[in-house]
């Protein structure tokens, strides 16, 4: 589904009301309705496809929502209703989650958009992404002399206090880009919303690269830090 789309209407099965796609109720009789298939996350809390927002409002209807969807309230109704209470209650939760968090809303409304967010690789047997951002590589190639020569010395059971301190300056150093890399992303959600509101959609496009781009980035430099960390043993 695209970002852009309209909330698809349906009908509320109980009285046949109107209803807005995402909505868990029907706003006539307050019966609780099946989640739908094409819902996002934002229709889920009434919201547009944007990536500025307010955190404590969302917060808020968030647990006004959680409230009206205890278990406790559908004690007494059908099995149907229960299963949607139950339904409701995990779309609800997977939307709040997703959507408080500022990267992680991002990576989801580009899905939206129709791009393929990569994932982080695991520590198991799948290769880690080697692609170096190109004015990264000098740093890189010495980070990665530092973190085997770490390991090396624990595995003989020494603690080379200068190298420790030399990947400790590294891992502020990257931490400092990632807060760097944050700011940039935060300039873009404004101009996404912007190009969303003027219907501009070669200003979206160019948004929506430049935010690809950056959570690419971002991504692996904080992938960094977390083997820096491990080396650390933080």
């Amino acid at each position: 589904m695209q970002a852009a789309e309209q909330s698809v209407k349906t009908a509320c099965w109980s009285c046949g009301s109107a209803l807005t796609a995402g909505q868990p109720f029907c706003e006539v009789c307050g019966k609780v309705q099946a989640p739908g298939s094409c819902v996002t996350y934002f229709d889920v809390f009434g919201l547009p496809c944007k990536l500025v927002l307010d955190v404590s409002a969302l917060e808020r209807a968030f647990y006004k929502l959680s409230r009206k969807l205890h278990p406790d309230l559908y004690a007494q109704a059908t099995m149907q209703e229960q299963q949607w209470s139950l339904e409701q209650t995990s779309l609800l939760n997977d939307a709040y989650r997703t959507l408080k968090d500022p990267v992680r809303r991002t990576e989801y409304l580009l899905r939206l958009e129709g791009v393929e967010i990569e994932r982080d690789k695991s520590s198991g047997d799948e290769k880690k992404d080697s692609r170096v951002p190109a004015d990264l590589l000098e740093e890189v190639f010495e980070l990665n002399m530092q973190l085997e020569e770490m390991r090396m010395s624990q595995k003989m059971g020494e603690d080379d206090r200068q190298l420790r301190s030399d990947l400790e300056k590294a891992k502020a150093q990257f931490e400092g880009q990632l807060a760097d890399f944050d700011a940039q992303l935060q300039s873009l959600w404004g101009e996404w919303d912007a190009a969303l509101d003027a219907d501009g959609s070669l200003a979206k496009e160019d948004a929506k690269n430049r935010m690809v781009a950056l959570l690419d980035r971002r991504r692996y430099v904080r992938n960094l830090v977390r083997d820096v960390n491990e080396a650390l043993e933080i």
